[in-house]
């Protein structure tokens, strides 16, 4: 007889500003290389390709203040402040006009990257997933809906470790904004709600360390904090 599989699996959410309900997390898109300082920053690419999009799991996400264990496999953990769009209606093969009808709201977020793990997947013409899909590698902030965010999308995105500015930007200077974001995403993928959309990082990236305070704002949405604790180690290894 086959044993019952038995477990609980605890569903990732995020808070919801001036609400009781919060975000459940479906999915968790990311666009890569969507400012061109960054692209330069990392000579890599066209400035002008199509966004292309790469995914982390949900259960990758975490909320403001948590301290964010220094994964395994890596000695360059570099953090990417980003726009982090939730959808909320479902959605495909959407234009631009339509796309941002389905954004719910809005937060800070970070896309935590192994660059050293990424860099050897783009050597090896791999997947990301090594660099890019780990444990608690999403940070995000509280989700303001996006009725009471007027002036985010013109807004600036600044970044700091321990204090110190990092990463600063107007995210008017997104090769891609918003509309065209997620119209492309819904041609490949049907968008649903609980899907959260990383928007991409301007330059600036750069390496921390345990101990090590990140801070992310955006003009009109709540902080985002997350500090790096001590290295984590598995079992096995």
């Amino acid at each position: 007889m086959t044993p019952a599989l038995l477990w609980s699996i605890d569903q990732t959410a995020l808070p919801v500003v001036g609400r009781t309900e919060v975000f459940p997390v479906r999915r968790v898109y990311c666009v890569g290389r969507n400012y061109i300082d960054h692209i330069r920053e990392m000579r890599e690419g066209s400035e002008r390709d199509d966004p292309f999009f790469f995914q982390k799991p949900p259960d990758a996400v975490v909320a403001t203040g948590a301290t964010v264990p220094y994964p395994p496999q890596t000695d360059d953990l570099q953090f990417e402040g980003e726009l982090v769009a939730a959808i909320g209606t479902e959605g495909a093969d959407l234009s631009p006009r339509d796309a941002v009808a389905h954004v719910f709201g809005f937060a800070a977020g970070i896309d935590l990257t192994r660059r050293d793990r990424q860099r050897e997947c783009r050597e090896m013409a791999r997947p990301w997933e090594a660099g890019k899909s780990f444990d608690h590698s999403a940070p995000c902030g509280p989700i303001l809906p996006a009725d009471e965010a007027a002036g985010t999308l013109s807004g600036e995105l600044l970044l700091s470790v321990n204090d110190e500015p990092r990463q600063r930007t107007s995210l008017e200077l997104m090769i891609w904004d918003l509309p065209e974001i997620v119209s492309h995403l819904s041609r490949s993928y049907r968008i649903m709600p609980g899907d959260l959309i990383y928007t991409g990082t301007p330059a600036g990236v750069a390496a921390v360390h345990p101990g090590d305070r990140i801070r992310v704002d955006i003009t009109g949405l709540p902080v985002l904090t997350v500090t790096i604790g001590e290295r984590e180690t598995h079992a096995s290894q």
